[in-house]
């Protein structure tokens, strides 16, 4: 095996190109704006104001922070979280004028504001919603009665809540079998269900039938009081009605705390919106719709709603048929049949959805765009609606994940397929989100960037930071936190200035996935019925092969958007797929069954069994004969057993094949893949087709090194690596192009990412298709490493621990460090911080390690990511050279047949910068004005205390002496910082060379390290828990409500110094104490100058 990165010639004069945006091309084109993203591809912020502590000079700041390290905007939410009130109320004129002076401001900046519609972050709801307009379900009593006889009573009143109710229907029934429907409450939409098709699997022995259910409405009285004349025999008599389910919006203070609105009707939310959102957008003048172009739907808790006052009407015009005889199955009651009760049903639940994504979610989008804004959503919760119907009806689609890695893959690309399949360009999700066990000052970019390159590759192209808790005071640090959630990015984080080398990746990275269109083979349908959801990858039946895409879609996109092109099926926007993918249901309406039909006549492959019933009562028996008419012309004779394929029209249906023998079959190979090799972490990707050029992003979800060839579904043009940390492109200098698909060898750091670009066609100049290094010697030194018992899980829990030495001991087998994390290991113990325990024997020598979740283990004792073994640089005419860093013979070939091999007999000259080191700190932190070091260790091993508990940055400096030799004309330098916690600034002989802020903490300094005497600082940032728990260690003067601050105090608020000697900190929420484990904080090297001569490849 061998490693090696590819680097462009001029690498040397590119060190400013770490953090900062380079000199870029022509003006409008690709490789302008990915080197330089405008600031629409920037990520934008949760913003969240907290229980009325908020302040003018406070917003400025914020937005002002937000704009300096590349933020595109914020997202502003009034929450509650466990933190003291402070004097801004919400909805008060105060409040009003504080949205109004942000707007004005992020118009100042350039920046983008959305708000969301309600206190909270669910889901729409305030005091000014009467129970009218609030969310309704369905209730009913019953009464027995006996006839013949007259009966002249009040019925039993139905549940009430709010002092809300309304009649809908009275209706009777002779007799009352005790047979019900199963799991009535989420057939008839008071839980959720997703997929829910009719069960026809029994039938009721003693319906009512349909044509002995008297109608009793017309005889109700006020009061609920009637008069009839009870026929012969025992009578049920129903009084079925609606009332608010109660549901308020939440966290919100109470001020900002009401009934959510009635999610089935537009005149419920035009009261809604009246309430608030009118009046904010009042409020912000000229800068609504500039600036304050956003409203957001937040992700949905408050659970179901299932009528509403125009239901039955809507029922009757979407159905055909009139729902009030039906009524008494939302009970549990068998009407007519069951088969014909529980069709009822799937029309009732499709209705539901239906109105809410029609009345709520795009109503709502149709009020934000009256007002010259757009709406966001995040289209999943505990109701009964279809989520990618919903998601589609806004203009950006959002999902959400946890550090802890919730919802990757699911919420994520839920949001994802709704916006491909509705011709969305954004799709966002609330990013980082964490709990109080995860987030803490914790989370840094380097810890979750394997995290949000997977969720890239899901689809998601915004990021919107969870979360930036408003700030309101000036001179307070950590301050303002959201209670015990979010990751922790704020101004007054240590690490804010900093944050902008890791924006300006996450903008490229944008800019790219947020340009053309995603390219995906399989199109997933998941069906009529409602609620739905599409489920992740590992749930989708059939599967979908490894190296394959795909979306999901909903019924409107099928009937609506969906289009056959020369056997592609084909989207309005340009989106388009080779294969639509059917549930694995018997049920279709004939409706889409048509739309099925006339795909396959003009060209559609279609995968998936033939339907045989409607799930529908709407034209119930004759539906069913016609969807069996329409699938005996599709499917004819396939019964997905002895015959698995059919040809209708131009096109064909498959049923009971494999998909990956279906694609092979259509001469289909993957569209990405990399071989199996034991010991290495799968990588992450995506495709995107721009303008003629085909972009995939592919990232190492590893925190270790790996190089891997990647084959992508490519041929005739030149691979070129555009590096998203750095806005450097150069062309692959390695790459075989045979069978339709081109093999490009991948280096990637630990995490590392990168765009590979074809773009140009290849030409027929001969390129190298391989290198490799071989050493006798150093296959001889390689250390042998045994595991003997490896662990995941909490410190001290053994039952909540996973025995993951199998894991371990596959990792191992590849030299490689091991990250301690969920994606790694699976989570054993949800929301408790986890360890991973290691007993090994290192060439026999036995030893043990424990590393926190969320560190990496390097088996091996390096504590610096190793070097790779050479490195090409691919020349802009095409000349490439070989830096070879270790000796060996380096054996190369051509795409011509040539070979060549190259004998290094040594590597790179090394010098290792020893101390003394001297270390600066800031004043007022608690540290020493500077220390001398005289070897470089952890900060949070210092004896001093001030030293130990420091959180902040501090500058290290040295001067040191390199030999003429080392930095000779032909040679490259490269300084290799070690290990480093957390964020690097370099500067080199007066030279800024930007912010490192992920591994390898590494430099090539080829041009700036000159022989003879050479000038060093290496400013070092941490994180805040250092400081906070040396705060601890002093007796608490606060008083606390668990972990929430009682009240804050007046010093903090009043703007004044810290009256309490020796502590340096105050936040709103207290995570840590005297006892807390102290992060590794600082520099601790090796540091090294290396130093290597370029050889000419060809």
């Amino acid at each position: 095996m061998f490693r090696f990165r590819v680097i462009h010639a001029l690498a040397a004069a590119a060190l400013l190109l770490v953090t900062g945006f380079p000199a870029t091309s022509a003006p409008g084109t690709l490789e302008a704006g990915f080197r330089n993203p405008p600031r629409s591809a920037g990520p934008h912020t949760w913003w969240h104001w907290m229980n009325g502590n908020i302040t003018r000079e406070g917003i400025t700041a914020d937005l002002e922070a937000m704009k300096r390290i590349g933020l595109g905007g914020a997202q502003i939410f009034d929450v509650d979280c466990g933190i003291p009130a402070g004097p801004v109320k919400f909805m008060t004129p105060e409040w009003l004028d504080m949205v109004g002076h942000a707007a004005a401001e992020a118009d100042r900046l350039g920046l983008e504001l959305c708000i969301h519609n309600c206190a909270g972050w669910s889901s729409s709801g305030g005091k000014w919603n009467t129970p009218e307009h609030a969310m309704q379900e369905v209730v009913w009593s019953e009464h027995r009665v006996k006839g013949p006889s007259r009966f002249s009573e009040a019925l039993p009143q139905p549940p009430v809540r709010e002092g809300f109710y309304r009649d809908i229907s009275v209706l009777a029934f002779k007799g009352d079998s005790a047979e019900r429907i199963n799991d009535i409450r989420g057939k008839a939409a008071y839980d959720r269900r997703d997929r829910l098709d009719p069960d026809l699997s029994s039938a009721a022995s003693s319906p009512i039938p349909l044509i002995g259910i008297v109608n009793l409405t017309g005889k109700l009285e006020t009061g609920g009081r009637i008069s009839w004349d009870v026929p012969e025999g025992d009578w049920t008599i129903l009084r079925i009605g609606h009332t608010c389910t109660g549901a308020i919006n939440a966290p919100a203070s109470p001020e900002g705390t009401g009934l959510e609105c009635d999610k089935l009707s537009k005149e419920a939310l035009d009261a809604h919106w009246a309430g608030m959102m009118a009046k904010v957008i009042e409020k912000a003048g000229p800068a609504a719709g500039r600036s304050l172009n956003n409203s957001l739907i937040d992700s949905y808790e408050r659970g179901h709603q299932n009528w509403t006052a125009l239901f039955a009407d809507e029922f009757l015009k979407r159905r055909g048929y009139d729902i009030v005889p039906y009524l008494p199955v939302l009970s549990g009651r068998v009407v007519e049949s069951t088969e014909v009760s529980e069709r009822f049903l799937w029309d009732f639940r499709r209705t539901v959805a239906d109105l809410w994504a029609e009345n709520y979610v795009g109503h709502f989008t149709e009020l934000c765009h009256a007002n010259g804004m757009k709406s966001s959503i995040e289209p999943y919760g505990n109701a009964t609606f279809d989520n990618l119907q919903c998601g589609g009806q806004a203009d950006i689609v959002m999902g959400e994940f946890w550090v802890a890695g919730w919802h990757v893959g699911e919420s994520t690309k839920l949001a994802a397929s709704a916006s491909h399949t509705y011709g969305h360009k954004v799709t966002g999700a609330e990013s980082f989100t964490a709990d109080e066990s995860r987030g803490r000052w914790m989370v840094e970019p380097y810890s979750v960037k394997s995290l949000g390159d997977r969720v890239f590759c899901d689809g998601v192209n915004r990021f919107i930071m969870h979360r930036y808790a408003h700030q309101p005071w000036l001179k307070v640090e950590p301050g303002m936190t959201m209670g015990p959630w979010g990751t922790h990015f704020d101004r007054t984080i240590t690490w804010w200035e900093q944050a902008a080398a890791w924006v300006s990746y996450v903008s490229r990275c944008q800019y790219l996935l947020q340009s053309g269109l995603f390219a995906a083979d399989l199109c997933y349908f998941y069906g009529e019925s409602g609620p739905n959801d599409l489920v992740s990858r590992g749930g989708l039946r059939p599967a979908p092969p490894a190296g394959y895409d795909y979306d999901g879609c909903d019924s409107a996109v099928v009937l609506q958007r969906m289009s056959v092109r020369n056997g592609r099926i084909v989207l309005p926007d340009g989106i388009s797929y080779r294969v639509l993918v059917l549930p694995e249901s018997r049920f279709m309406t004939c409706a889409m069954l048509r739309k099925i039909a006339e795909l396959v006549r003009a060209g559609a492959v279609v995968v998936g069994p033939k339907p045989a019933h409607s799930p529908s009562l709407s034209g119930y028996p004759a539906c069913d004969l016609e969807v069996r008419r329409i699938a005996g012309e599709v499917w004819g004779d396939c019964d997905g057993v002895s015959v698995r394929e059919h040809r209708y029209g131009r096109g064909r249906v498959v049923w009971g094949v494999g998909l990956a023998d279906t694609l092979q079959g259509m001469g289909l190979q993957p569209d990405f893949s990399t071989p199996d090799e034991p010991g290495k972490e799968r990588l992450s990707w995506i495709h995107r087709s721009i303008d003629g050029a085909d972009a995939y992003f592919v990232a190492n979800r590893a925190y270790y090194p790996q190089t891997i060839a990647c084959t992508f579904r490519q041929t005739g043009r030149v691979p070129e690596f555009w590096y998203p940390d750095t806005g450097r492109i150069v062309d692959a200098p390695v790459y075989q192009d045979q069978g339709g698909r081109i093999t490009v060898p991948i280096q990637f750091d630990p995490a590392g990412s990168v765009f590979v670009v074809f773009r140009r066609p290849a030409g027929k100049a001969p390129h190298l298709v391989s290198a490799a290094r071989s050493s006798r010697a150093e296959a001889a030194s390689a250390p042998v490493i045994r595991i003997v018992r490896a662990t995941y899980g909490p410190a001290n829990e053994p039952a909540r621990t996973a025995d993951v030495t199998e894991k371990v001991s596959a990792m191992a087998s590849a030299n490689a460090p091991i990250g301690a994390n969920n994606a790694a290991f699976g989570d054993p113990s949800p929301l408790t911080v986890k360890q991973l325990s290691v007993e090994y024997t290192l060439n026999g020598k036995a030893k043990k390690a424990v590393i926190p979740e969320g560190g990496v283990l390097n088996l091996t004792g390096d504590s610096a990511v190793p070097m790779p073994d050479f490195e090409l640089l691919a020349g802009r005419s095409g000349a490439v050279e070989l830096k070879a860093w270790k000796p060996g013979d380096y054996t190369l070939k051509t795409s011509d047949g040539g070979s060549r091999v190259i004998r290094v007999p040594s590597g790179a000259d090394t010098s290792e910068l020893s101390g003394p080191w001297t270390l600066r700190f800031p004043r007022g932190g608690g540290a020493p004005d500077y220390i001398s070091l005289k070897k470089l260790a952890p900060w949070n091993e210092h004896h001093i205390a001030g030293v130990r508990y420091f959180s902040g940055t501090a500058a290290y400096t040295k001067r040191f002496t390199l030999p003429e030799g080392f930095v000779q004309s032909g040679r490259s330098v490269v300084l290799d910082l070690g290990r480093v916690k957390n964020f690097a600034e370099v500067k080199l002989n007066g030279k800024s060379l930007g912010v490192l802020w992920k591994e390898p903490f590494r430099l090539d300094v080829t041009g700036l390290a000159r022989p003879g005497q050479n000038d060093l600082e290496i400013r070092v940032t941490n994180l805040w828990p250092n400081r906070i728990i040396g705060d601890a260690q002093l007796p608490d003067v606060y008083e606390w409500r668990g972990n929430a601050i009682a009240s804050i105090p007046a010093w903090v608020s009043e703007g004044r110094p810290n009256p309490n000697p020796g502590r340096y900190t105050f936040a709103t929420w207290r995570y840590y104490n005297k006892d807390s484990q102290l992060p590794e904080s600082g520099l601790s090297g090796p540091v090294t100058v290396r130093s290597v001569k370029r050889l000419a490849v060809r």
